[in-house]
């Protein structure tokens, strides 16, 4: 018995392994249309909406933002020909360290390096419009290689997270 439990559990765990890597080679084929990265857009996204909010009065507890990318290509397909420059959808959601529920909806069409993001972005404290903005961010400054996953209370920020989920048949 304790043999079969070792191989079960040898068993579970490359295929835990191998959907990880799996999921690791997805994210690095994100798909990038006209320069735009849904990863990039919402790690950005994310990182500005905090540091707008956090300056206009708003201790931030946690936000957590995703993007999609449409990339504009008529009919979806790889030979289609681009119809329209290519926009990200966003959705992040939060709270404040009050408890307020906050949301930063919108359409994003440029990205630059981690600093900013170009589009039409709407916020929204405890259902009230607190920020409307066609920037978020500073686009002339240098890039960031990688976001901060520290704010300058020395809280750690929410990053963006891949979640992998297996299911291991009994027995196998």
């Amino acid at each position: 018995m304790r043999g079969m439990r070792g191989t079960r559990y040898g068993r579970t765990l490359v295929a835990i392994c191998a959907a990880g890597t799996a999921v690791a080679g997805v994210a690095a084929c994100d798909p990038i249309a006209d320069g735009l990265s849904s990863a990039a857009v919402a790690v950005t996204t994310d990182k500005t909406g905090t540091s707008t909010l956090e300056r206009l009065g708003f201790a931030v507890r946690w936000l957590s933002c995703t993007a999609k990318v449409d990339n504009g290509k008529a009919g979806g397909g790889a030979s289609a020909t681009p119809s329209r420059p290519s926009t990200a959808t966003v959705d992040c959601r939060g709270e404040t360290e009050s408890g307020q529920e906050i949301t930063l909806k919108g359409k994003v069409t440029d990205e630059r390096s981690g600093t900013c993001v170009r589009g039409r972005l709407v916020a929204r404290v405890g259902g009230k419009v607190v920020f409307e903005a066609s920037v978020l961010g500073n686009c002339d400054a240098a890039p960031s290689s990688t976001p901060s996953t520290h704010r300058p209370d020395g809280q750690p920020r929410p990053t963006v997270t891949v979640t992998v989920t297996v299911t291991a048949a009994p027995g196998k």
